[in-house]
């Protein structure tokens, strides 16, 4: 399987803005290429804030003096690479509470920038594209199985497997790997099997996974 990357998703850098550009230019660059922020870069065009609008609005009500980029962006600039892939990306996101992540090459000069909304794209992603994906990729290459025994349904991204396999144990193993193809929004199961190969808690009669 082949998850899509950062460089897949992101939108090449089509605007940036020095430390020195000035509160009315940022406006101006948002307005003309209808975006909501723009990374400030360094001589060597290496990241090292964002400037949004909620930074151009928190200084407009402050009333401050700050009015170059320099004094508005946010900082330091938090930073993508392009190999990362969209899981990656979505979880620094996340983690630091941005909603956009400047993409830079190998010597840290930006490339491009991934937002929220290019991530959303993977889940626009065309049913019958995932269900190819599941069926040669995740069941005939990957986990072995005649596809012949499975049914792949999707629906709006929502995938449905029913059929049989013959080990209860890779059932679990089949959903997991399911639910990581691009543009899978859940997976529903209703898999049978031939061999219940999960041991029994003499106990409780429950069965129980082993320990690896």
């Amino acid at each position: 399987m082949r998850h899509r990357s950062v460089s897949d998703l992101m939108t090449p850098t089509a605007v940036s803005v020095q430390r020195g550009t000035t509160f009315k230019e940022i406006a101006r660059l948002l307005d003309e290429f209808g975006v909501t922020a723009v990374p400030v870069v360094d001589e060597k065009g290496c990241p090292v804030g964002v400037v949004s609008e909620a930074d151009l609005l928190r200084r407009h009500d402050s009333g401050s003096g700050a009015n170059t980029a320099v004094d508005l962006m946010s900082h330091p600039a938090i930073t993508a690479a392009p190999g990362w892939s969209a899981v990656r990306a979505a979880r620094v996101m996340e983690k630091h509470k941005v909603k956009r992540l400047p993409v830079v090459d190998s010597e840290g000069r930006l490339i491009g920038v991934l937002s929220r909304s290019d991530l959303v794209q993977l889940f626009l992603r065309r049913d019958h594209a995932i269900q190819e994906e599941i069926l040669e990729d995740v069941l005939t290459h990957t986990l072995r199985l005649s596809p012949s025994s499975l049914t792949v349904e999707v629906a709006d991204g929502l995938v449905t497997l029913s059929g049989t396999v013959i080990r209860h144990s890779l059932v679990p193993v089949v959903m997991r790997l399911c639910r990581s193809v691009d543009g899978v929004v859940d997976v529903i199961n209703r898999l049978g099997y031939e061999q219940d190969d999960l041991p029994v808690d003499v106990r409780t009669g429950t069965q129980r996974w082993k320990k690896t």
